[in-house]
Parts: C-alpha cells; sequence; structure tokens
C-alpha cells in the first residue's frame, strides 16, 4: 500500500468538517514538557483534519532519533513512510474499526472520556524498526463528533520484541479506572480469543499488583467476581498461578493494552 493510498483511507477514518481551536491545549502541554524527564515515551497533540503534529515532545528526539523540526514540517506522512510496510493495513483496518465503534456504541457525551491504543513498528533514525505502542485521548472534535485533535503518547520498545498487533478502547469510568470496551488482536492468538474485556482489565490491573479487593472497587464488582475471573484466566490461559500470569505479561509474548 502506498502513501497515496494510506492518506486516503486514513481521511475516509478521520474525515473532519471543521477546523478547531485547540490553542489552549498546545499551551498547557508545552508548559508540561518543560518539566518531563528523558525517557522510552514521548507524546504529540495530533491533527488528524490536516495530517499535522500540532505539537511534538522533546523525548521524540531521544526514542526515534528522529528531527522534530523535519516531522513537524511534514507531518503524519513523514511518519507513514516510516511504518513497517507489514503493519500498514492492520493499523488503518484498527482506526477504522476503533473509529466506527465510537460513532455506533459510544454516546457524544461519554466520548471524550475514551483512550484509544494500538501498536505498529516504525524505522528509527539508525534504520531499525522499533515497537510502538500509542495511547491516544481525544481532545476535541468535528461538527459530526468524530475525534479528530487528540493527545497521543508513543512508548517506544525494543526491536527484539516480537508483539501482537491489537487495537483497544478504554473508557474512564467514574472511579476513574480505565475499563475495556472493545479489544481486537490482529495476530489472532489466544489472548485475543479467549480473554473477555473484564477479565482483560483484571490481568492489567493484576500486572499493576493490585489486590482483589481493590481490583473490585476499581470496576465496581464484587471481589467475590473478581476471584471468579482469576480463576477463569488462569484456566484459559493454562497456567497455575497468578505469579506465572504477570510473568507472562511481563515477558511481552502477550500485551495488555
Amino acid at each position: 500500500m502506498n502513501l497515496t493510498e494510506i492518506k486516503n483511507v486514513y481521511k475516509e477514518v478521520f474525515e473532519a468538517y471543521e477546523h478547531p481551536s485547540i490553542e489552549t491545549h498546545i499551551k498547557k502541554i508545552i508548559e508540561l514538557d518543560a518539566y518531563l524527564p528523558y525517557s522510552s515515551t514521548f507524546f504529540c497533540i495530533t491533527n488528524t483534519q490536516n495530517l499535522s503534529f500540532e505539537y511534538i515532545s522533546k523525548n521524540m528526539t531521544s526514542c526515534l532519533g528522529l528531527d522534530a523540526a523535519v516531522m513537524s514540517e511534514l507531518g503524519m506522512n513523514y511518519f507513514w513512510e516510516r511504518m513497517h510496510p507489514n503493519d500498514v493495513e492492520p493499523w488503518l483496518q484498527a482506526l477504522n474499526e476503533l473509529m466506527a465503534f465510537t460513532l455506533s456504541e459510544i454516546s457524544v457525551a461519554n466520548r471524550s472520556r475514551m483512550s484509544y491504543s494500538w501498536n505498529y513498528r516504525i524505522k528509527n533514525s539508525k534504520g531499525v524498526y522499533v515497537n510502538v505502542i500509542q495511547n491516544t485521548t481525544p481532545l476535541e472534535f468535528d461538527i459530526n463528533n468524530k475525534p479528530i485533535i487528540g493527545l497521543a503518547h508513543y512508548t517506544v520498545l525494543d526491536s527484539k520484541i516480537n508483539l501482537q498487533v491489537s487495537a483497544t478502547a478504554k473508557f474512564l469510568n467514574d472511579n476513574k479506572e480505565y475499563e475495556t470496551l472493545f479489544f481486537k488482536n490482529f495476530s489472532q492468538k489466544l489472548l485475543s480469543d479467549g480473554v473477555s474485556n473484564r477479565e482483560r482489565d483484571v490481568i492489567r490491573l493484576l500486572v499493576l499488583n493490585y489486590s482483589s479487593k481493590d481490583i473490585a472497587e476499581k470496576l465496581n464488582i464484587s471481589a467475590n467476581t473478581v476471584d471468579t475471573h482469576r480463576r477463569n484466566i488462569l484456566k484459559k490461559l493454562n497456567i497455575s498461578s497468578t505469579g506465572e500470569l504477570i510473568g507472562m505479561m511481563k515477558t511481552n509474548d502477550y500485551f495488555i493494552f
């Protein structure tokens, strides 16, 4: 798939009808960036209407070795050109399905509480394809309530890690905990086929060392229900303990957004 084809599909997903004002968002993000340490994560404010990066944090260069000025000038086209060819089609499919899910299943009032994640490989300045996990939170919407301005966090992982290509949509509940509403694993491995969205949330919180009681409070379910989910997860993944589960997750053989 060439760049023109990518752009056409992308525009269909993020079709927009007016240019929003995001000066306030950009100002606050720039203020925050000055105080953040260098790490394996950088963030951008993305504009899907004109295919631009409205802001790129200083960590981008330390993570990928790319020139922020060039990336800012050339926008998303420059970034797409560096994506691994095998990841382009599943990435576009993920964007399309996430957008369709949002428009059909998420109320307008709740769309600002959503968070979207997906992964792909990008060629860094050394010519090495590294793993990128992108998490985007909508900031502004067009007149049809489609998200078009987003705060995107990019976490860069070693090229030797073999990640399954996945996409997730999560909702920030009243307890300030993200609940998985949509998940699709494009590699079609066991974890996507056998584990429910609720079990996925339990796994994610277990990896963060929360107890069953804590998880129950965050997800607004009973501790007994959490324990039932834990037993079902171990059975589905054919493992014997929570410790083994956490170890498996941290090897990155499986990826939980």
